[in-house]
């Protein structure tokens, strides 16, 4: 018996931007004292909380830093929101 197995793949593209501007609110704290801890300007946090600037492995690691969040799940995230994307725009052309 041979069986065939089909992939799921969600094409919910959550920006990672979202999860970090939830964490900011439990906290308590404004983008800008983010910006501050990490050594950045605040528009690089507004840019990736609002999906327009992705989250590097340098920013994973500030982002660790700032708040204990382990840098591989910053990582993961943006990843899995880049493949969504891409996915996305892979179905609009076929």
């Amino acid at each position: 018996m041979t069986s065939t197995m089909t992939a799921l793949h969600s094409d919910l593209a959550i920006p990672p931007g979202e999860l970090l501007a939830e964490e900011l609110e439990v906290r308590g704290l404004t983008q800008s004292e983010l910006a501050e801890q990490m050594g950045r300007p605040r528009q690089v946090i507004s840019a990736i909380i609002h999906g327009k600037k992705a989250i590097t492995a340098e920013t994973a690691l500030q982002l660790e830093g700032a708040l204990g969040i382990p840098a591989h799940l910053w990582i993961g995230l943006e990843g899995r929101y880049q493949l969504a994307l891409a996915r996305r725009a892979a179905a609009k052309s076929a």
